[in-house]
């Protein structure tokens, strides 16, 4: 069975704290990755960084919490957690340009089988293009894993030979969390690992001519 966006967030919060167990200040990109911060374990020490100037955010807020003032840079209600502090944009950009974030959980439109980025911008007429601070996350964070579905609207593969929408970044992205499965982007080729709903076999010819290795 697929994953929903909640367990995909479910697994990136438990590699988070597996990869960092002393703790580690990370962004989480408008959109889905937002989730993940409704599902770290209390005590991981994560801080949690939002591109709108906050530190050490917390999860969603719930009904009945709503500060209309406190928000995320998607303009979601959140909650603050102890030590939390608030800086302004060039505090926050510098953060992230200067390789103070360890993670960075970005949605993507693509992300192809070397590691560049489109997630910006569908290339067409009437789509309006949105990088924000994408860019710079991309390139200032020390590890940017993506979170997204495998297949697009139209049932296309995502995880691509080589991106055909405009780039966010080059080369920048270690780790793909999709609703079928985790994948590790690596010299050798993509490394598919701790699959949902399918197999091996059946991912390698959806998502052909793309390299995929069992892990």
């Amino acid at each position: 069975m697929s994953r929903d966006k909640h367990q995909i967030a479910a697994a990136i919060a438990r590699d988070i704290a597996t990869a960092h167990p002393d703790g580690a200040f990370v962004n989480l990109g408008i959109g889905q990755p937002t989730l993940v911060a409704d599902h770290l374990p209390e005590g991981s020490g994560v801080v949690l960084h939002t591109e709108n100037g906050m530190l050490n955010m917390g999860p969603a807020a719930a009904e009945g919490q709503v500060d209309p003032d406190l928000t995320n840079a998607g303009k979601i209600p959140v909650t603050e957690l102890p030590g939390c502090s608030y800086f302004d944009s060039a505090a926050s950009f510098a953060m992230m340009r200067g390789d103070h974030l360890d993670v960075c959980v970005l949605g993507a439109f693509q992300v192809s089988q070397t590691g560049d980025l489109a997630n910006w911008h569908t290339g067409a007429p009437d789509a309006i293009p949105a990088v924000g601070g994408a860019m710079d996350l991309a390139i200032g964070a020390r590890s940017v894993w993506v979170m997204m579905t495998l297949l697009d609207k139209q049932g296309r593969p995502k995880i691509v030979p080589e991106c055909t929408y405009p780039l966010t970044g080059v080369g920048c992205i270690e780790r793909v969390y999709t609703d079928l499965g985790t994948f590790e982007i690596t010299p050798e080729g993509v490394v598919a690992r701790d699959l949902a709903g399918t197999t091996y076999d059946e991912l390698a010819s959806l998502l052909a001519p793309v390299r995929l290795l069992r892990p």
